[in-house]
């Protein structure tokens, strides 16, 4: 393969990742990294019996199969936070954070190298608007955290564009006439948002600075949506909001930890399980605790958020209700969720990811009428109740559905291509 294609794009998503080059004056190509898929769900499964580490949609399989390990998800989560330095059990030792972060990073790097012919030295990372929002220390050492890990992983130049300006160099190889554009990227963990001036007159510009107007961002984003489900719908059934014999709820620590995808791993420990444990004298109907302890002691935790995100998904699809099946946990135990459900229980994280999207309005001295076009990205931006909040608060606009999960990446491999003719840093 040309030699070009030594600098690629990587989106490093909260759920899913991407990897991307651009050869020459051709258009944007996402890489097969597993299989022929063109994504890989950001998944790490540590497999215990024979000490091999698997990725994506190979280490959710092996965690589901009820392989001894730990599987490690949404671990972009983690960036920013005092997490990141920390260590946790690896087979008998202990990794950071931060290593097995560069671990999936190399990984991506060699399935780019085996597609490609040859190890990529250079890379454009994706990230959000805020990793951290209104704290621009901690957002700083996220950067330099990923920064780290990425050169760890053995890439040599690394550099980093927001997600949604990438959406847009890549929402700009189809539009004909200069156009100012709200690009709204809901991924994962955040939602981000830019106001652009876009144009196929512009697409061979370097310095794209001028063009971006304004840019917001939350963090906000599929993993939260899935969180307030699975405490609405699924953990009142292990005794969420359950009163105990002294009229008290149940203490409600282990059920945030239990419904958050990066957070799950956590209640594994044996400190964890006891202080579990400890909760049976809370409850009244005891059964709810023996409910919460098979999820513990079996490991079910990212096996029921599996269930909420593909429930979420297909009742944002079909409009209608649909079950989660909880029958690993118990015969014939399951939820249900409805969009009713996900417009009531969403209506709060939606406000604040609407509200974000008209302060970029604002910030870009623009009323919303004065938009040509609203570009989606992001696969959370599919979310029924969020593109029905959209419609309702940018009412006229034209909302444009682009590649919700490669627009971002391929607009990263039209960053990398810029760069690619720089000088190599050291």
């Amino acid at each position: 393969m040309n030699a070009l294609a030594t600098s690629i794009g990587i989106d490093f998503g909260t759920s899913n990742s991407a990897v991307s080059c651009a050869i020459g004056d051709g258009p944007a190509r996402l890489l097969p990294i597993e299989g022929d898929a063109t994504t890989l769900p950001t998944a790490l499964f540590f497999n215990a019996e024979d000490r091999t580490t698997h990725f994506g949609r190979d280490a959710m399989a092996h965690y589901l199969a009820g392989t001894d390990g730990r599987l490690m998800r949404s671990l972009k989560s983690l960036l920013g936070s005092a997490l990141m330095q920390e260590t946790t059990a690896v087979y008998d030792g202990l990794l950071s954070f931060q290593d097995i972060i560069a671990r999936f990073l190399h990984e991506l790097g060699s399935r780019a190298e085996a597609e490609l012919g040859h190890r990529p030295e250079r890379v454009v990372i994706g990230r959000p608007v805020h990793f951290v929002d209104d704290d621009d220390k901690r957002d700083r050492k996220a950067e330099d955290s990923l920064r780290h890990a990425a050169r760890s992983a053995g890439f040599r130049d690394v550099a980093f564009q927001l997600e949604p300006i990438a959406a847009a160099f890549d929402y700009e190889q189809r539009v004909t006439r200069e156009s100012i554009v709200l690009v709204v990227d809901i991924g994962g963990g955040t939602s981000d948002f830019t106001i652009v001036r876009v144009g196929p007159d512009r697409i061979a510009r370097t310095d794209r600075s001028d063009d971006v107007l304004a840019t917001s961002g939350v963090h906000i984003g599929g993993t939260d949506f899935d969180q307030r489900l699975n405490l609405e719908r699924v953990m009142p059934e292990l005794g969420f909001r359950h009163l105990g014999p002294d009229g008290r709820e149940v203490p409600s620590k282990v059920f945030f930890d239990l419904s958050s995808w990066h957070l799950i791993h956590w209640l594994q420990t044996p400190k964890a399980l006891s202080q579990a444990q400890s909760l049976r004298m809370n409850y009244s109907n005891r059964h709810l605790h023996e409910r919460l302890m098979t999820v513990l002691d079996e490991r079910y935790g990212h096996r029921i958020a599996s269930e909420v995100e593909q429930a979420k998904i297909r009742a944002s699809i079909s409009g209608e209700a649909t079950d989660i099946d909880l029958s690993f946990v118990e015969a014939a135990l399951h939820a249900t969720l409805s969009q009713a459900d996900m417009e009531q229980q969403l209506a709060a994280p939606l406000e604040t990811v609407i509200a974000c999207a008209h302060a970029c309005v604002k910030r870009a001295g623009l009323r919303s009428n004065e938009l040509d076009a609203i570009y989606l990205t992001g696969g959370s931006s599919a979310l029924r109740p969020f593109q029905h909040a959209l419609r309702r608060s940018f009412a006229g606009v034209q909302m444009i559905e682009g590649d919700l999960f490669g627009g971002v990446a391929a607009g990263l491999a039209y960053a990398a291509r810029a760069r690619q003719r720089a000088p190599l840093s050291t």
